[in-house]
């Protein structure tokens, strides 16, 4: 992988009791993520625009946290990749 199309970590999504939880994670860990947000399940079950712009939400700060840092606003791949097996709970990922 190029330097320009390096991985400096994810947005991992998790579902934990009746929330959804945004973290910044490394790439390969959930290991000293950072919390980003919260929204209640409630607000998203069976509600695929808000799902999706909480998402977007998240995507946006953490590429501003990324863009302040390294002077470069990252990209994200198309699409969804879903968490690895070691990190699914289960519900909305």
């Amino acid at each position: 992988m190029s330097e320009e199309t390096a991985k400096v970590g994810r947005l991992a999504m998790r579902v934990e009791g009746n929330t959804w939880n945004a973290y910044y994670a490394k790439p390969d860990s959930l290991e000293d993520a950072i919390f980003l947000g919260s929204i209640k399940m409630a607000f998203i079950e069976n509600k695929r625009e808000r799902r999706d712009a909480f998402v977007a939400l998240m995507k946006e700060c953490v590429a501003d946290a990324i863009e302040a840092v390294t002077g470069q606003r990252p990209s994200y791949p198309e699409g969804e990749t879903p968490a690895p097996e070691s990190e699914r709970s289960g519900g909305v990922q």
